[in-house]
């Protein structure tokens, strides 16, 4: 997982996301999440097309084929709790709420977080989502966190 992560696509992407929204308060934060949750009932719209058109995002799709099946999603989140790329579409855009960002990214370096095996309705199978704080390398500051949901079915 290091060797993908620390890939310049993913933080440049992150880095990049966490300027531009360094000014975020958390009522606009809120009216983005609003957004996407509104877009994911009816199917698409500028903010999901907008990530899943992404360099990371394409970097991330190709990362779970390249898993056999083994990752169900995979996604990264910035500074925020945001998401910035992902293989698939998330139920909601902010992660940061969550304990797989606040005890990943709010942990600090290395930390790394395992949520409960569960049934997960955005991609249909029983999974583990597995969390990781990211650091950029160069500065080894936190800069954001990738959850990456394992298909337990296929750990037998």
């Amino acid at each position: 997982v290091k060797n993908w992560l620390s890939d310049p696509v993913v933080i440049e992407s992150i880095k990049a996301q966490n300027n531009k929204h360094g000014g975020l308060s958390q009522t606009d934060i809120d009216t983005m999440d609003k957004q996407w949750r509104a877009e994911t009932k009816s199917g698409s719209g500028q903010l999901i097309g907008e990530v899943l058109a992404n360099s990371l995002s394409a970097h991330l799709k190709g990362v779970k084929q390249g898993s056999s099946g083994l990752f169900t999603e995979i996604f990264i989140m910035d500074n925020k709790g945001l998401n910035v790329g992902q293989s698939d579409v998330t139920s909601d855009y902010w992660q940061g709420d969550e304990a797989k960002w606040k005890n990943t990214f709010l942990a600090g370096a290395g930390a790394v977080f395992i949520d409960e095996v569960e049934f997960d309705e955005s991609t249909q199978q029983y999974q583990v989502q597995t969390s990781v704080a990211i650091s950029d390398p160069a500065t080894q500051e936190v800069i954001g966190a990738v959850t990456i949901g394992v298909n337990v079915e296929m750990l037998q």
